[in-house]
Parts: C-alpha cells; structure tokens; sequence
C-alpha cells in the first residue's frame, strides 16, 4: 500500500469517527495485536483530533478498566470477540462510560467508513488543525511491574520532536532505502515512536501480530532494519546452538568455536584492524554458520534496534558477525521511548550510547539516572502523588535506573534502582548481569536472582517448553518428559548448573549465585508473570513462588545448622584439649622453674668461692717472694678457673 492510499483510508475512518459523535479532545481505547488495521485506526483517532489510549491485547479485565476508566475513554476498538468480551468483564468491575465498542474482525471500520461518506473532508481537516504540538497525542499506560500503571500524557510534540531528533542521529537507519517489519506492541510507545519514525522517513513498514510466525515472516519481508528487545536475539542464538547441538558432537564444536571467532572478529573490526588469520577463519564460519543464520532473518537485514533491555557483549559481537549492527537504545514510557541511543556511525558494544539531540541527563549522589528534555513528560495523568516522588523540586524526572556516563558521554544502565538485591551482609549486588548469562542456555526461558536480606544470593529458573524436547534427547532422556520431571533431574540441574557457573565468574563472590531451584511452569505474561516488554514482575514473582525460595534457605539454614552444632562439638572438644595442655604447661613451668632455682643457687655459691679464692691469692702474694709467689698466683687462677667452669 502506498502513502496516499494510507492517507485516503485515514480520512475515510476520521469521517467515520465524526459521524459516530467524536470530537476533539475525547479518549479512544486500542486493544488489538500489532497489525496495519491498529496504526489505521491509530491515525484515523488522531485526524479526528481525538485522543488514542493503548491497551495490550494480554491485559487482564482489571487492567483494562483502570486504563479506560482513568483516561475517561468514550470508545474502544477491539480486535476480535475474544477482546470484546474482555472489555465486558471491565465493565463489571469498574463501570465504563463507552458509547461504543467497535470489534475490527467484525466489520467496524468498513462500517464506520460507510457511516462517515457524508461527512465532509473539510471536518476532518477542521478537527485535525485544532491539535498543536502541546495538544495530548495518546495516554499510554505504564507497564505496571510494581503497584498500579501510571498514564503518561504524550503530545503530538513529543513523537514530533523525538522523530526529527533521531533522524538527524540515525542517518542511516531513517532513510527511504530502508524496511522494517514491526512485531513488538503497539501499545508499547517504543514501537509506536518507530513506526512514526519511519513513515516520517520513508521506510517501508510491515506488521507481523504473531511472533511464531516471524521466521516465515522475514523470509517473505526481508526487512533491512528490525526493531526487537533481547529476548528476540537471545532466542534465535538457542536455537541456533540447540540445531547445532542436535546435529552431533562435531556441528556442536563447529558451532561453539564459530561464536568465539565471531566474538574476536568483532572486536578486531570495531577497532579497525583484523589479522589476516583471523579474517580467514571468519571467512571459514561465515559459510558455515553466519551465512546461514543472515538467510534464516530474511538475507537483507543490517541494522536492529533493540530496547527494553540490555543485550549481552557476547550476542552483540555474534550478531554483528552475522552481518547485523545491532545498537541499543534507552527510554522509558515517561521519555516518550528513546532518550539514548547507539550510533551506526560510530558503532560499539557495550555501551548504549550518547543521548539523543534535546535530551539532557545526569547522574544523582545515589547513582540514579535523571533526565529532561523534549520527549519527557511534565507529569502524570490525574496523579499528583506520582508526580510528587517522580521529579525533582528543579523538573528533571527520575528514572528509577542507576547509570553512568564514560568520558565520551556514552551511557550505560548499571541496573534498576529497584532491583538491586541487598544481602544480609550489606552487600549489593545487580541481578541482571547473572540473570542475562543464566538465560543464554537453551534450557532455561527465565531467571531471576533472590537474596534481599539473605546470607548469600539465589536463583529461581524456568524451563523453556519450546526448546526442552530437544535439549532433553541431548541429555540423553526422553522428549515427552514434562517440565516437573525435568525441572527436578540430576542432568537438568546439572546443565543449568554449567551456566550458572559461567556467571559466577562474571561476578564477585558475594554476588555469586549458591542456590538454584527449576521451577514446575515457566513464567509468562499471560501469567502476568512478565511486563509485555518481557519484563519480570519480581513482586508478584517472588509472592507467587516464595515456597522455592523458602526451600533454598531453609534447606540452607537446615544445613549450616548442622554445621553449627558440628562446630560447637569441635569447640568444646578443643577447649577441653586447650585445659588439659594448660594445666600440662603449668607443671612443666613449674619444674622448670625449681630447676633454673637450683642452677641460679650453683652459680652464685661458685661465685662466692671465687670470690675467697681470689681474696687469698692477694694476701699471699703481698707477703712472700721469689719463685714462690708465681707458683702461688697460677695456681690460684687453675682453681679459680674450673671453679667457673662448674
């Protein structure tokens, strides 16, 4: 579909929008997969000068009425029956004020493009001019991973402002040249602000609103730009590994050491210089490995976008050796998504990158990340109490993430203030860096550290259903085995072991991972176990599943408790032996003591003999002559002299 027949569609909507009673200013809700019909409507709420207020498609019915009835919404659009059932539960649990809901699977918008025919272009165009760039956009909803969402007000302003900003900034991922298939949410605002992006720019956009299917969808896209979050790029990677595991010991090592020529190369190319010998061996894996896995995402992809997290240095360098550049963003919600990002130009790993044009950041006394500028909001929807703990007494917003800035004014996001575990030795540890490496097995779909005011750090892990039928055949056990039986065998425990240990040496001993436990279910959002951006709900996590933590330290306790009285034996025993060897000294001291008295009495009776001896001598010779006295003297110094000796 081309730009102009987008257009024509979104005005017939508009037209549609106006007959049914909207006007400028009033709240629409969007409950739906990522598909074209959602950025239709999208579009076709903001023509109508209206206001378009996203709701994830996974929401459960309460979440779904806080967002509609906070935002005051008047309309809704849902995808399908399904959906449309949803929003009648939230009715019944916070009364609703919709005037209409309009199911896009049965027939909505062609009937609200027949509804609007006789509404004249010009009341579309009316409506629309009445929104500036201060005017309110869309409310987006806050993913909630702890306590209730909180609304942000974003104006058209906000994604205006951002648009051109990283434009200017990414030159080469916003230019027409590009396409991108977007399958992330829509009611995600990062998703959204790309999409906006890159129709300002010119890039050819697709919609994929099933994520199983994405592999059939790059093939028949071929999308040059992707926007993903870690998860997408740390999957495909266990895949990778998991084919080439099954595939037999030899493909296993070939495929092992094509990641550790992939980590070099990168690293040499990032610096400018690659060995003769080392571009041979990436030439040598490249048609062995890399090759296949750039034909596997579509054969045209260069550039990805990934946000909602950190991507490791390990997939980043592998990626970038496949043949894509992947650079990380930062943004939250209130920043109207991306407040930082990678260059191309100036490409790295490690690091997310410097911030955006009109965005300002510094770092607080505590560490924390505080920023302003023209993405970020000016407060919260109808939330004063928010607002209050949320910025500064001089504006600037605080994003809740502890940072830094290196000496080029590249950022990087240390952890989530909120995150950070503090044992009970005082020591604080960020979860993340243990957490990241432990997933990269292709075993385990989740894990999350636990230990706040613990004696040492633990870790609770998932198994993930799609990849454990193989990963079992490798181990030597039987496919069918269910996620229980697997979660608590010596081979399961033992492979996730080797990973867990790979992170301990990323770490410092007090943060070191000593306990696990796999736990019987992964951890969905379905579940409400994880944000829509993947994120863990540590709260609700740890609420749910405290019976494995309990286990980890009371077993823990159990066994230093035994260790205890072990010690307190050893103790006893040792004091006894320590009584026993006094009271043995003692005698001993004693009797050496009694001997030194009687050597010290020998000593000074020899020397009062020769004292008296000497004496004599004196008298003697004052008193004779000749030969004599010689004779007398010698023989008094023979004397006295083996006197001494005794």
């Amino acid at each position: 579909m081309r730009a102009r027949e987008f257009r024509a569609m979104v005005v017939a909507v508009a037209k549609g929008l106006i007959a049914s009673g909207i006007v400028p200013g009033d709240r629409i809700g969007i409950m739906s997969r990522t598909r074209f019909e959602w950025t239709l409507i999208d579009f076709a709420i903001w023509y109508a000068g209206a206001v378009s207020v996203p709701v994830y498609e996974t929401s459960a019915p309460a979440q779904a009425a806080w967002a509609l009835s906070h935002s005051e919404a008047k309309a809704v659009f849902v995808e399908d029956d399904k959906l449309a059932g949803v929003i009648e539960q939230a009715n019944s649990i916070e009364p609703l004020h919709l005037e209409n809901t309009w199911v896009i699977n049965n027939g909505a918008l062609d009937a609200l493009i027949t509804a609007g025919l006789n509404v004249p272009e010009e009341a579309v165009y009316t409506a629309r001019d009445t929104a500036t760039c201060s005017s309110l956009a869309t409310i987006v909803y806050t993913s909630g991973t702890t306590g209730r969402p909180k609304g942000c007000p974003l104006t058209h302003g906000h994604f205006l402002n951002l648009s051109v900003n990283t434009k200017l900034a990414e030159p080469e991922i916003a230019n027409p040249h590009n396409s991108s298939i977007i399958f992330l949410p829509l009611a995600h605002v990062l998703a959204r602000l790309i999409q906006i992006l890159a129709m300002d720019a010119g890039v050819q956009i697709g919609h994929s609103p099933n994520i199983k299917n994405l592999a059939a969808d790059l093939d028949s896209f071929k999308p040059t730009m992707l926007l993903v979050v870690p998860r997408v790029f740390e999957k495909i990677y266990e895949g990778a590994k998991a084919k080439a595991a099954k595939g037999g010991t030899l493909n296993k090592a070939l495929f092992d050491r094509s990641v550790k020529v992939a980590v070099e190369w990168s690293r040499a190319k990032i610096s400018g210089r690659v060995p003769l010998a080392l571009a041979a061996q990436y030439t040598f894996y490249d048609r062995l490995v890399y090759a296949k896995l750039r034909a596997a995402m579509g054969g045209q992809l260069k550039y990805a976008v990934s946000g909602g997290g950190p991507l490791s240095d390990t997939l980043g360098h592998f990626f970038h050796a496949v043949g894509i550049r992947v650079v990380e963003g930062y943004g939250l919600t209130e920043t109207c998504a991306p407040i930082a990002a990678g260059r191309i130009s100036e490409f790295q790993i490690g690091a997310i990158g410097p911030l955006l044009p009109g965005a300002q950041g510094r770092i607080a006394e505590d560490g924390e990340l505080q920023v302003r500028g023209v993405g970020v909001i000016d407060g919260y929807y109808k939330n004063p109490q928010e607002d209050a703990t949320a910025f500064t007494e001089d504006g600037w917003f605080k994003t809740g993430d502890l940072a830094r800035f290196d000496e080029r004014g590249n950022l990087t996001i240390v952890g989530r203030k909120k995150e950070i575990i503090v044992t009970a030795g005082g020591k604080n540890v960020v979860p993340s860096v243990a957490e990241d490496h432990i997933r990269t097995s292709p075993l385990v779909s989740q894990a999350m550290l636990v230990g706040d005011q613990k004696p040492f750090i633990a870790a609770l892990v998932t198994l993930d259903p799609d990849t454990l039928p193989e990963q079992l055949e490798h181990l030597g056990l039987p496919r069918a085995m269910s996620i229980p039986e697997a979660a608590v065998h010596p081979k399961v425990r033992e492979a996730v072991q080797m990973f867990i240990d790979e992170a301990n040496l990323l770490v410092s001993r007090a943060e070191a991972v000593r306990e696990f436990r796999i736990m019987n279910k992964d951890l969905t959002e379905a579940d409400g176990y994880l944000t829509p951006s993947q994120k863990l709900k540590r709260s609700k996590i740890l609420k749910d599943f405290s019976a494995y933590v309990d286990d980890m330290y009371s077993r823990v306790s159990s066994d230093m408790g035994v260790r205890l009285e072990r010690l307190q034996e050893i103790k006893e025993q040792a004091s006894e032996k320590l009584h026993e060897y006094a009271e043995q000294a003692s005698e001993r001291i004693e009797e050496l003591r009694e001997q030194a008295s009687e050597r010290l009495q020998g000593y000074q009776a020899a020397r009062a003999q020769k004292t008296e001896s000497t004496e004599q001598v004196e008298t003697t010779a004052v008193t004779s002559d000749g030969p004599k006295d010689t004779a007398v003297i010698e023989a008094a110094e023979d004397d006295t002299s083996r006197s001494h000796e005794q």
